[in-house]
């Protein structure tokens, strides 16, 4: 989060009528409401785990036990089977 001076962003009307409220301090303003991102969609992490969730099904239904994936992937037996099983 960066830091925006009042003046710059806000019209002159609406900046005298916030500093009845408030004078001198930070503000947070919030998205509006379902604008907010997803976990991980900034960074990529989300779709990484997308694409390694695809290949963990890819590998299993090939025949690749739960022990080896594993070990592959670093990943305990509950997680593989959490993977391998989902309705995904």
């Amino acid at each position: 989060m960066k830091y925006m001076n009042a003046h710059v962003v806000f019209p002159k009307d609406l900046l005298r009528e916030m500093q009845k409220y408030v004078q001198g301090e930070m503000v947070y303003i919030p998205n509006p409401e379902g604008v907010r991102k997803k976990w991980g969609e900034n960074s990529g992490h989300r779709e990484f785990l997308r694409q390694r969730n695809a290949e963990i099904r890819h590998q299993f239904s090939e025949g690749i036990s739960i022990d080896q994936l594993m070990v592959q992937h670093s990943l305990s037996y509950d997680s593989i089977k959490k993977i391998v099983y989902s309705k995904k």
